[in-house]
């Protein structure tokens, strides 16, 4: 079979830019994915793809990690993304992205305008945040912009919002392995890039903390953020024109 290595070098940027957003690389990828390969495969890929980023970013920024947060968001989001998983075989997914794409424009922009606005880091809002990125993980691919539009809107401190977000999304990649690998979307094909994304996730998340360095603190909240307002846009953007044509 054929490597496509322009979209292994689109698959590096990805993983550069999630890295230095903080809410992982399938907000990117996901979307590229659906230019070279079908869609249950690209949800197969990104699975295996996240396992090996998010082990680099649990060893790279293992010292920010708050446990609390670990536990009120990701037990709910491994339980959402097991569900989202085995609904991703019967439910439309293209209503489903253009909600995301909505909700994803409205709260970035709500949270640059009003920079002001902190969401309590509770137990409350861990969990319903943990809960949405789990189910969109599960049923579109990637959830890890909403888990980062709620990280952002605690204003935790860049490296334990890296470090907590990537612990979550390796619960969320290893449970949503096993239900992708059920429905029959890991096969041939998305094993013989594994020893690529491997060696992509751990170079692209060295690199991406190199360049987080040079990132002040204060600049962290607005880049996560007009990340996820660019990504919100380049949904609903992808979808109108996949509608029109």
């Amino acid at each position: 079979m054929k490597i496509s290595y322009i979209f292994l070098i689109l698959a590096l940027a990805a993983e550069i830019i999630g890295t230095i957003g903080g809410f992982g690389s399938s907000v990117f990828f996901v979307p590229l994915g659906n230019f070279y390969f079908d869609f249950y495969s690209v949800l197969g890929m990104t699975a295996i793809f996240h396992l090996s980023s998010n082990v680099s970013k649990i060893f790279l920024f293992k010292k920010g990690l708050d446990k609390k947060l670990l536990l009120y968001i990701g037990v709910p989001s491994v339980l959402f993304v097991i569900a989202g998983g085995f609904l991703s075989k019967i439910v439309d997914s293209g209503s489903l992205e253009i909600v995301l794409g909505i909700f994803l424009v409205f709260f970035s922009l709500l949270f640059l305008i009003k920079n002001e606005i902190v969401v309590l880091p509770n137990k409350r809002n861990s969990i319903i945040g943990g809960s949405l990125s789990g189910f969109s993980a599960g049923l579109l691919g990637t959830g890890g912009a909403i888990r980062g539009l709620t990280m952002a809107a605690f204003n935790l401190e860049k490296h334990a919002f890296i470090a907590t977000s990537a612990f979550i999304d390796f619960m969320i990649d290893f449970s949503r392995t096993f239900v992708y690998y059920e429905n029959g979307y890991i096969g041939k094909q998305e094993l013989t890039y594994l020893p690529f994304l491997f060696l992509i996730g751990l170079v692209g998340t060295y690199l991406g903390k190199r360049i987080l360095h040079y990132i002040p603190q204060e600049k962290f909240r607005r880049l996560s953020l007009i990340f996820i307002l660019l990504i919100g846009l380049a949904t609903i953007a992808k979808l109108t024109f996949d509608h029109l044509n």
